[in-house]
């Protein structure tokens, strides 16, 4: 039997939100890896809310749009449980069609709107940018989306895959609670400047793909109709792949030891990290739920010399390969 999580954590200071120490990326359970499964969704959603998973993600893209109403009927009759994320910014139409970045003031009041309605709430306790708009001021989309908490509409403020400066540049405007962005052992490059300056400003770090988009659980295989699968993410095609498993197996030799799975060693250590870290890896299985759950039990028993020998099992820039074959959407 799994156990629950009882410990908290808190993002952000200026405009605190405490959730769950392990959030749940809900993304998959709609899009882009592999077959979209909406009765697996409902049940691992549910089970996360049964097992003190409580800070759910989710953003309008994903499906499009469909992923927002499976976490709305998830939620049902629960939603004082939850800590619920949700982002806008990556529109698309309903059939799909990108349709590209927009930060526009207009479009963030009526993506919040429409985000509401889908997930059946009065108000969202994170609202994300999802991507920057280069084409629009931050100060102007962040203004936007202050209104939207003076409304009552949102609880806290976010952003993701901002830099330094951006991040700077919005807290000027209204308090960030938490930047989501990519962060595991196979990615680290948040380190160099924009982790400071989160703890500088008082921002809490989500990190998404905390297992590496699966990879890092030493279990995860290319499959036909998974976005993984296609040279969008060059780390896991062909030599890239080649290479990063050999790392993945170093993981598993140091987790073997530690007596816990490849994927749950990963995330104890993006846990590790801080408690201003919230990590939300995504999966829309309860069994890979409940792995994950127990990374939170993992990441007490690890010490300094334990983090060091994960960190010798994965360097540091030792991942082969870009972590996304585009990175023009990217606010660097």
């Amino acid at each position: 039997m799994t156990d629950a999580i009882t410990t908290t954590r808190t993002l952000g200071t200026a405009s605190p939100l405490t959730v769950s120490t392990l959030g749940l990326g809900c993304m998959g359970m709609s899009e882009f890896y592999g077959t979209p499964d909406e009765a697996g969704g409902l049940a691992t959603v549910r089970r996360a809310l049964d097992l003190g998973v409580t800070f759910l993600d989710t953003a309008d893209m994903y499906g499009p749009f469909t992923n927002e109403r499976l976490v709305g009927r998830a939620i049902a009759g629960r939603r004082d449980e939850v800590q619920l994320a949700t982002k806008f910014g990556n529109e698309r139409a309903e059939d799909g069609t990108r349709l590209g970045v927009n930060g526009r003031p207009e479009y963030v009041r009526a993506a919040c709107d429409a985000s509401l309605a889908r997930l059946g709430v009065d108000h969202l306790d994170l609202y994300y940018q999802h991507r920057v708009d280069f084409s629009v001021p931050i100060e102007e989309t962040v203004g936007a989306m202050a209104e939207l908490v003076q409304a009552g509409k949102v609880r806290h403020l976010g952003l993701s895959e901002a830099s330094a400066a951006t991040i700077r540049r919005a807290h000027a405007v209204h308090p960030i609670t938490a930047l989501q962005t990519e962060y595991s052992l196979f990615t680290r490059h948040l380190e160099d400047e924009i982790l400071p300056v989160l703890r500088e400003l008082g921002i809490g770090l989500v990190p998404y793909s905390p297992l590496g988009r699966g990879i890092l659980t030493g279990a995860w295989t290319p499959a036909e109709g998974d976005s993984r699968s296609s040279a969008y993410f060059p780390r896991l095609n062909g030599e890239n792949l080649t290479a990063n498993q050999r790392l993945v197996d170093a993981l598993t030799a140091v987790a073997d030891r530690h007596g816990c799975t490849t994927g749950q060693l990963a995330l104890a250590w993006v846990l590790a990290q801080g408690d201003d870290v919230v990590p939300i890896p995504g999966t829309k299985r309860v069994r890979y739920l409940e792995e994950n759950v127990g990374a939170v039990d993992v990441v007490v028993r690890l010490d300094a010399e334990d983090l060091a020998d994960i960190e010798q099992a994965v360097p540091r820039g030792a991942v082969a390969g870009d972590r996304y074959g585009d990175l023009s959407t990217i606010d660097a």
